[in-house]
């Protein structure tokens, strides 16, 4: 395999970036990753929620993994490209263009229409897509507030372990950390188990995370890295107060809608990724300069700087 090592750190989920027409803008690509290097991110997890990849055409996918190929290993990212998709041959043909790449890990997360009803059947669909890119690393992407496909990670793990050559571990994005903690310890920490969601990444951390897929990660990973040394360092209050200030950041966020909102943080930060696409709908300069007071009432700007 190409690259096999743990991700142990922040790893950024990009906005995909796109000019006011709704067309990619591949060029801003670039920006995004010297910031991502800057501020102490290890990898960017492409085309994946944040990158709002089931609104983008395959043409446009398989742009965006070529583009995140070529320029993450200049500022040493590990990029991990999302394939999933509910037309598997599309999955196939993005684990393919992955590998190509030389991308450092791919990732799918379940068919969202037509869904697995099973672990078996999950981990079927799983196994093809893997096979198409069978010197990658796969981790599969568990998502259900997305997918609507909740079944259990430690079944399924027992299950591909045997299937996928591949398989190398999961991004999990739930809550239940009952259950994150058991695919963490299953058979001896075999499997790495990304945790996806950054307003209680700490709480991960104390079950066993050691690393992480986020989409407040993409301007903010110094909060975050900073409390991940303060956790490791046995200082956790100071760990506490800034797992706080995410809980505040997202709140923030959400108000007008998390994905046009954290998008629009970017431009705020000089890093301009443009709107979001349908269904999902643009944010008014009001709603904006909304977003902006209430970042800076709860002292965003000076937590990122």
């Amino acid at each position: 395999m190409i690259e096999s090592a743990a991700f142990h750190g922040i790893i950024a989920a990009p906005h995909t970036p796109m000019h006011p027409d709704g067309r990619l803008n591949l060029d801003v690509v670039e920006r995004q990753a010297a910031h991502f290097k800057q501020t102490g991110v290890i990898g960017a997890f492409i085309g994946g929620t944040t990158g709002e990849s089931l609104s983008l055409s395959q043409s446009e996918r398989l742009q965006l993994c070529e583009r995140w190929t070529q320029i993450g290993p200049k500022y040493n990212l590990r990029i991990i490209v999302h394939v999933g998709a509910n037309c598997t041959s599309d999955a196939t043909e993005l684990a393919r263009a992955a590998q190509n790449g030389n991308a450092a890990a791919i990732s799918a997360m379940a068919p969202s229409f037509f869904r697995p009803a099973c672990v078996r059947a999950l981990s079927d669909y799983c196994a093809e897509v893997a096979a198409a890119a069978p010197q990658t690393p796969f981790y599969f992407y568990h998502i259900p507030s997305m997918t609507n496909v909740n079944l259990s990670m430690v079944d399924f793990l027992q299950v591909a372990k045997d299937q996928i050559p591949s398989l190398r571990g999961m991004k999990f994005t739930h809550q239940d950390l009952m259950q994150f903690q058991e695919c963490v310890n299953l058979e001896n920490g075999r499997f790495d188990v990304l945790h996806g969601f950054d307003e209680f990444y700490l709480s991960a951390m104390a079950v066993g995370a050691r690393g992480a897929v986020g989409s407040t990660y993409n301007f903010a990973a110094k909060m975050y890295n900073q409390m991940t040394d303060a956790f490791f360092a046995g200082e956790h209050d100071k760990a506490a107060k800034l797992q706080y200030q995410s809980v505040q950041m997202v709140r923030v966020l959400l108000k007008h809608g998390f994905a046009g909102s954290a998008k629009a943080v970017m431009g705020m930060i000089g890093i301009e990724c443009g709107n979001v696409r349908s269904p999902l709908k643009a944010l008014t300069s009001e709603q904006i300069e909304d977003i902006r007071t209430g970042l800076d009432g709860i002292g965003f700007f000076e937590w990122i700087k």
